[in-house]
């Protein structure tokens, strides 16, 4: 019996090391355009030690826009407080990229960067189904927080976790 007890307590254990290990992963390296058709490796991403939200969205998803767009009412209140950095990025195929400027310029969304994520390869790295997808990424590079799905009032837990590391 006692081997099988600390038996189950190495299983759990290095369970719990697996998802620790997870959620303290870095961004992958993958190359990604700004709207504006710059170059940026997403593993090279930083906020002077300040965290970063990462939001995916895309033109067609109601949810997406409905949540960036809570967020833009309240960002420049959250940078002020925590110093946070909003990265959208966009997870439309080529054929509608075109849209992407038009809609980021339309809601007045003022995040500094929206990249493009044309061909899913950010999204299928890190392994999103489904989309709204936030990330939170701490100062030192390493996802710290992950949400899919919007609800109203959702961004409320967003900027309660980015409080947390900036304690």
């Amino acid at each position: 019996m006692t081997t099988g007890f600390s038996f189950r307590r190495i299983i759990v254990f290095a369970a719990l090391v697996m998802i620790s290990l997870v959620s303290m992963a870095q961004l992958p390296a993958v190359t990604l355009k700004t709207i504006d058709g710059k170059t940026v490796r997403t593993d090279s991403l930083s906020n002077n030690g300040k965290p970063i939200i990462i939001d995916f969205f895309a033109t067609w998803c109601k949810p997406c826009n409905r949540e960036l767009s809570a967020i833009a009412e309240v960002y420049e209140d959250w940078q002020k407080e925590t110093g946070v950095k909003l990265i959208a990025i966009s997870i439309d195929q080529a054929q509608n990229v075109h849209k992407v400027a038009p809609l980021v310029s339309e809601n007045e969304w003022p995040f500094e960067t929206v990249l493009l994520d044309t061909n899913s390869d950010l999204k299928r790295a890190l392994g999103i189904q489904m989309i709204p997808y936030t990330l939170i990424i701490d100062g030192e590079g390493k996802i710290v927080y992950k949400h899919n799905g919007y609800t109203d009032g959702a961004e409320e837990e967003l900027i309660e976790k980015v409080r947390e590391l900036v304690k």
